[in-house]
């Protein structure tokens, strides 16, 4: 793959974790943000290297992965970045709510140890501003939530666009 065809899944991924980092808008990242971002990935490879349709579907989910893997990376870069500086995040914000509904279905030790490990990643974003384990668990989720939201979109991206042709 050369540098034309995978420019496009970078700029719109990068894009998406811009977009994605902004508070409020955070919350439906993954579910309108990254598709969209692999739909105009798709639309951008089609001008830049005036392919001709249909997109056929290995295309359309290769630039879903690329588009979702681009956009978990840098989402997850600037969220640990303005959690470092400012010592605190969502994750911080709610964990007093997951505390009390974790007690309150009383399960038992492992779930007190889970707490615990919660406790201790919250005293570390609070002290130091940067929790390996909170970064190992937020990298992973948004890998997972973006990958598969990127490929929902590139294959819509793949519908619409070969539609727009045949039309």
């Amino acid at each position: 793959m050369d540098n034309k065809k995978i420019l496009p899944s970078l700029v719109c991924g990068f894009g998406a974790a811009v977009i994605s980092t902004v508070p409020g808008v955070k919350n439906i990242g993954c579910c309108l943000i990254v598709p969209a971002a692999a739909l105009i990935s798709l639309f951008l490879d089609e001008k830049i290297n005036h392919a001709d349709p249909p997109i056929d579907l290995k295309k359309a989910v290769s630039f879903g992965i690329l588009t979702g893997l681009v956009a978990a990376f840098f989402s997850t870069f600037f969220d640990l970045l303005l959690t470092f500086i400012s010592h605190t995040n969502d994750y911080i914000d709610t964990l007093p709510q997951t505390e009390s509904l974790i007690k309150s279905y009383n399960l038992g030790p492992l779930f007190d140890q889970t707490l615990k490990m919660l406790e201790a990643m919250a005293k570390q974003i609070k002290a130091n501003g940067f929790s390996p384990l909170y970064t190992f668990m937020i990298f992973i989720s948004n890998i997972f939530i973006d990958i598969i939201f990127g490929i929902i979109g590139g294959l819509l991206g793949m519908s619409y666009l070969n539609k727009r042709k045949n039309v």
